[in-house]
């Protein structure tokens, strides 16, 4: 397990990035985000209050793999 809960994978060769949470002991695949809508959107629907504020806080989120809000094909 990372510190982070949630974690950003790195980009995929087609593009997006994979979303997991980390939750009652085992990581969860929330879905493919292209853009940060769709991490706010996943993040909203995991049940995560004010997603956007938590975005760059390293404690939360950790982006592996390629720079933070960047979604393009690896």
């Amino acid at each position: 397990m990372t510190s982070a809960p949630i974690v950003v994978h790195r980009p995929s060769f087609s593009g997006g990035r994979r979303v997991t949470v980390h939750t009652r002991g085992h990581d969860e695949i929330l879905g493919t985000a292209y853009s940060d809508h769709d991490l706010v959107v996943f993040l909203e629907g995991a049940g995560v209050a004010e997603p956007e504020a938590i975005l760059d806080d390293p404690q939360w989120v950790e982006w592996r793999g390629g720079h933070a809000h960047e979604f393009s094909a690896a």
